[in-house]
């Protein structure tokens, strides 16, 4: 049997996803794919130049995009998913989580404040333009 035929297999007998397919689903390039892999964020089987993605690896993948949406950085993602335990309570995973995500939204909050005031900056800039314009005008 070739290698094709042996992914076609095990992609009828379990729930497998090809790369085109993970792609497709999320939004994602290929090489992106291969970079996650690449840094051991995600570990899909091979048979042949085919790489079959399992339930654990799609979970992982969303999981993976959620930190990256919300600005953690890939090493505090794999530092997360690197604690999971199938047959544990994941209890020390849980709580990296929530330090993690408590971190971000210090961080968040604050560029929102930096952000607000730059916009506050900005609209009385923009008030005094317009000022300046109606003046040249007249």
């Amino acid at each position: 049997m070739n290698s094709a035929t042996k992914a076609e297999t095990l992609a009828n007998r379990e729930a497998v996803y090809r790369i085109g397919e993970l792609s497709k689903e999320f939004d994602v390039t290929l090489r992106t794919l291969r970079f996650y892999e690449d840094k051991g964020l995600l570990s899909p089987r091979r048979i042949g130049n085919t790489r079959l993605y399992s339930r654990a690896d799609r979970t992982r993948l969303k999981l993976i995009l959620l930190g990256k949406r919300v600005g953690l950085s890939l090493l505090d993602v794999k530092e997360i998913l690197d604690l999971y335990d199938p047959k544990g309570d994941n209890r020390r995973q849980l709580e990296v989580a929530f330090e993690k995500g408590r971190e971000q939204m210090e961080i968040l909050q604050s560029q929102r404040k930096e952000i607000d005031a730059a916009i506050e900056e900005l609209d009385r800039s923009m008030t005094t333009v317009r000022g300046m314009l109606e003046n040249t005008a007249a």
